[in-house]
């Protein structure tokens, strides 16, 4: 398995911490230049009754494996970021470098309604947000996954991952885990995981019990299948709501991972943590960070 250089660091108490600079991603840059014919790019709109409205997505569909019998799907959300960060060309070149198994990406782009389509499913937060992440998951597993398997013939993947920046990326891991018959991976890049169910003002707020996400993985289920894997920026934002001197969105993630590994997924085998130093909450960022996922996920040696 290929991956990035990193060095290991103690500054927080979880071994599963990595504190990784931007600078080693680059090393992806000197290649997006060059094009190749590896990746066919396809576009289609659904019309979901669920959502009731057009869904657009983009289809990354490797040519020299797209019959391939190992392929893997992984669904994006936020496809519409995926132009920006030069997805096309990340695929391209870990395929001609060999670095990843064959790997069959769907974009699913946001609608305007983002704050209530992307969400948690089962829980709405306190302002009453994530109203149609229901319907979106059905969407998802009744509209989406239907159309793909149809639509190219592929009916039967080796994985099936779902990945998701920020909100979307919150989204992605609560089908997965509410998934896990269908699902053997989630992706978050930024993820909201702060996402809870009281404001954080009211003198009842316990970040413990009102947190959603970290709520469902503690009551829930142990998949020994499952993996994920989870990005986020020294400069993701300001925020330190317990003035404990490492921003909200470090400390949400790292709080999740502890779920995780309280539940019995191991650190090193199951969990990927990647802290991109002065990454930031955008696209640019998100693409650095990218290579990692994929590597990690759908490595192989060379």
């Amino acid at each position: 398995m290929y991956f990035l250089t990193a060095k290991k660091t103690n500054y927080v108490f979880c071994p599963f911490y990595l504190l990784i600079n931007c600078d080693p991603f680059l090393i992806f840059e000197s290649m997006f230049a060059e094009k190749s014919n590896r990746i066919k790019i396809h576009h289609h709109t659904l019309s979901s009754e669920f959502l009731e409205r057009e869904v657009k997505v983009d289809c990354y569909l490797p040519l020299q494996n797209r019959h391939h019998t190992s392929i893997s799907l992984l669904l994006i959300n936020d496809g519409q970021d995926l132009c920006t960060m030069q997805f096309e060309n990340i695929l391209e070149n870990l395929e001609k470098e060999q670095l990843i198994e064959p790997l069959f990406c769907v974009g699913i782009h946001c609608a305007p309604d983002r704050k209530n389509e992307y969400g948690t499913a089962k829980v709405l937060d306190y302002k009453g947000r994530g109203a149609k992440a229901a319907l979106f998951t059905r969407f998802v597993m009744e509209e989406l996954l239907p159309y793909l398997r149809e639509t190219y013939r592929i009916y039967s993947f080796k994985h099936k991952a779902f990945a998701g920046f920020s909100l979307g990326g919150l989204c992605a891991l609560d089908i997965v885990w509410n998934h896990p018959q269908e699902f053997s991976m989630a992706g978050a890049f930024s993820g909201s995981f702060w996402w809870r169910d009281m404001d954080q003002d009211d003198k009842d707020f316990d970040e413990e019990k009102n947190r959603i996400m970290h709520r469902q993985i503690r009551e829930g289920k142990y998949h020994p299948w499952l993996k994920f894997f989870f990005e986020v920026g020294t400069k993701d934002e300001t925020a330190d709501r317990n003035n404990n001197g490492i921003i909200d969105s470090i400390d949400d993630t790292i709080s999740l991972v502890k779920e995780l590994t309280l539940k019995g997924y191991d650190e090193k085998k199951d969990i990927y943590y990647l802290e991109l130093n002065e990454g930031k909450h955008d696209v640019p960022t998100w693409a650095h960070a990218f290579p990692a996922f994929l590597t990690w996920g759908w490595g192989k040696s060379v």
